[in-house]
């Protein structure tokens, strides 16, 4: 007959594993601020957003470009503006 034999640690540090999961899973961080909107020449807007962590991020209606990065600037909106040529993308219905 063979004895099984678990570590309590082991026990310990699943569950612990799993409730930190849980929590990450749970967490939501909040919706970005529209600080204002840019009008391209198409007639479609970029989005300039400020971010949870105090980052600038922007979305065009026109191309759909996401940009995200520490540099984001409203000026980097504004040239992004100015250079899309794309009309505004169609609602998902």
């Amino acid at each position: 007959m063979t004895a099984t034999v678990t570590s309590i640690t082991s026990v310990t540090s699943i569950t612990a594993f799993a409730a930190a999961a849980a929590a990450e899973a749970a967490y939501v961080s909040p919706p970005p601020m529209l600080l204002g909107s840019i009008p391209t020449g198409a007639g479609a807007d970029v989005h300039v957003y400020q971010d949870a962590d105090g980052s600038l991020s922007s979305t065009c209606t026109g191309c759909g470009e996401y940009a995200w990065t520490l540099r984001v600037t409203p000026e980097f909106a504004q040239e992004h503006a100015a250079a899309c040529l794309r009309r505004p993308r169609p609602l998902a219905a």
